[in-house]
């Protein structure tokens, strides 16, 4: 189900009001934040997909850098995990498991999460993830709902990542693309994270199956505000650039085109291949970030010394019309 699909169902759903919720699926959130008292607060994800690499390690490495990715995005720090597996059932695909929750485990050691159980059923395709719970102060969380006119958007990795997958699948990518597609998302949003929270940063979300602009869309209305993007300043892997070209393009980038359309103005001069990129869905894709911008060039040095390539690519303004503007 896809993240539009998904807010369409949710708007059907009878709210109850808890006072302890800080942040629930009202504003489509990367995760969910309850209080526990006035030092503490829980912060809660679940995430899981259908292979996006043919390495079963390397499938389950990811799977976990993806699913912490929701806690990093809220500025906490993810403590226990929790494994969704969906495989069948034969002797192959019980040896292939093995290899997939090993390399989950190993990126969650990596986070210092401990992996304390999950479930599994038998499913005729592969799905795999995890459940996710970490700690954050209630009063630093970061959510998609605070960035303010002025602000200045960060993305902390490039994008790309559902263009290059589907040209795994199709055959179609050169091994050096693959390789730097995997680099992009195994990598922890752990330092990311980290870095944002000393500076003032004023709302945050994980790019990931919405997209950058659909991503970018739930910050614009949960903050009430307009998102400008720099389509030249928006970092992408190269290959992914002729590889839409080519025709590679997930069938989630026309879905979450049509679903947003009224509220994207795009300046005629973006090339179709770029704005396929900005709405490629992303697998443990970066965070972006709605920064003070007497805060930008500091904290992207700070990123850039710890070998995060982040770039500024855009602005937040009071709202307009539509909710996104890509010049």
């Amino acid at each position: 189900m896809s993240a539009g699909s998904l807010i369409q169902v949710l708007g059907q759903i009878p709210r109850f009001a808890d006072p302890n919720v800080i942040v629930g699926y009202e504003t489509a959130d990367d995760a969910g934040v309850y209080r526990i008292d006035e030092q503490r607060a829980l912060v809660q994800t679940l995430d899981f997909f259908t292979p996006v690499v043919d390495d079963p390690f390397l499938y389950g490495a990811i799977a976990a850098a993806n699913s912490l990715s929701d806690i990093y995005a809220m500025g906490g720090q993810p403590l226990t995990a929790m494994t969704i597996a969906c495989f069948p059932d034969s002797e192959e695909m019980i040896s292939i498991l093995a290899q997939v929750m090993r390399g989950g485990v190993e990126k969650l050691h990596e986070a210092g999460v401990a992996l304390i159980g999950g479930h599994t059923v038998c499913d005729a395709e592969i799905k795999f993830g995890y459940a996710v719970t970490g700690l954050v102060h209630p009063e630093h969380v970061l959510t998609n709902a605070g960035a303010r006119p002025g602000d200045v958007l960060v993305l902390t990795k490039p994008l790309g990542i559902g263009i290059i997958t589907t040209a795994i699948k199709r055959g179609k990518a050169q091994p050096e693309t693959i390789q730097k597609a995997m680099s992009v998302m195994t990598a922890l949003n752990r330092t990311a994270s980290d870095i944002a929270r000393s500076f003032r940063c004023h709302a945050a979300t994980d790019v990931t199956g919405f997209g950058l602009l659909g991503h970018a869309c739930e910050m614009a209305e949960a903050s009430r505000v307009t998102l400008r993007f720099r389509s030249r300043a928006i970092p992408y892997l190269e290959e992914a650039y002729p590889l839409a070209e080519a025709g590679m393009v997930p069938g989630l980038v026309a879905k979450t085109r049509r679903l947003l359309e009224s509220r994207i103005d795009f300046n005629d001069a973006v090339p179709p291949p770029l704005r396929a990129i900005l709405f490629d869905p992303q697998t443990s894709g970066g965070l972006l970030l709605a920064v003070d911008r007497h805060d930008t060039e500091p904290l992207i040095e700070k990123l850039d010394r710890s070998g995060i390539q982040a770039a500024a690519i855009g602005m937040v303004e009071a709202s307009h019309d539509v909710k996104i503007i890509v010049d």
